[in-house]
């Protein structure tokens, strides 16, 4: 009996340990409580996104006739001033197409002289073969010539006529001629002008896509050789914000950013001037990932 009452009594003393194991696990951390002062403090409504840093006014300088890039005056980073040649084409081809052009319009004012002096010597014709004419109807009524001798006459008369007509047609051909001469020489100079390569903007050139050598074709578009930046202290942030954000960006607001090249370094931005438009969220591509917070 002694034997069983000490089983039973160390089962108890376990059944009671474990109750309390259980127990004390499930109970959780007691709660405490400080007191503090009231504080006020900013609250702040950040929204982040990525985009690209562009010049507020950007020109890319393209090429309006096809050939070969003879020179480069510029190069990345160049500061350049409207009106700088800052690229030539080879003007071999074009020389030779003015030459010829102009060759052209010397042989239609050749030609239009020629047909003002056909149209002299006609109307000369013209007055001898009247008079003729006349002296012919004169003796028909007189007896003294024939008719068919006034037939003769009058036939002469008209044909110079004709002729004095078809001397005025010439001439009126041939201006044609020298006008169309004179616009083939003016295209000519204008794309021998244009191997002549300026800059349209006060700026500086942020990128050059070709070298000296390479050949440019404007068939189907200007090829762009230089991108010219008009005032690199004045740029737009160009962002796309997720659509859930957008009502809480709104126009005044302060905007700050980051580079990577800066990392450490937090710009902010500044109000549009009056001649500058203001529109504040602008979508571009990635290229850099600049930050940009609107609180």
């Amino acid at each position: 009996m002694k034997t069983k009452r000490r089983w039973l009594i160390l089962a108890g003393v376990v059944v009671a340990v474990g109750l309390l194991a259980i127990f004390g696990l499930n109970r959780g951390p007691q709660a405490e409580h400080f007191a503090a002062k009231v504080e006020r403090g900013e609250i702040k409504d950040v929204v982040e996104a990525t985009g690209t840093i562009n010049s507020v006014i950007t020109v890319q300088v393209g090429s309006q006739v096809s050939g070969t890039i003879a020179k480069l005056n510029a190069d990345f980073n160049s500061r350049v001033h409207k009106g700088d040649i800052v690229a030539l084409i080879d003007p071999a081809l074009f020389k030779g197409a003015l030459l010829q052009a102009t060759a052209d319009l010397e042989n239609g004012k050749a030609n239009l002289e020629a047909a003002r002096a056909n149209l002299e010597k006609a109307k000369a014709a013209l007055v001898q073969t009247k008079a003729d004419y006349d002296r012919a109807v004169g003796l028909t009524k007189e007896g003294v010539t024939s008719e068919q001798q006034l037939d003769l006459a009058k036939s002469n008369y008209d044909a110079a006529n004709a002729s004095v007509g078809a001397a005025a047609a010439n001439i009126t051909q041939a201006e044609a001629q020298v006008h169309l001469k004179n616009a083939a020489v003016t295209v000519a100079q204008t794309n021998l002008d244009y191997t002549v390569i300026r800059s349209p903007i006060d700026g500086t050139v942020v990128a050059r896509n070709v070298d000296v050598g390479q050949t440019v074709a404007a068939s189907l578009q200007a090829p762009t050789i230089f991108t010219i930046a008009q005032d690199l202290t004045k740029m737009w942030v160009y962002a796309k914000t997720d659509e859930s954000d957008v009502d809480n960006i709104k126009v005044g607001q302060a905007v700050t950013f980051k580079v990577d090249a800066l990392p450490k370094e937090t710009f902010r931005s500044s109000r549009p001037s009056a001649d500058e438009p203001d529109d504040s969220a602008k979508c571009g591509h990635l290229r850099h990932n600049h930050r940009i917070r609107k609180p």
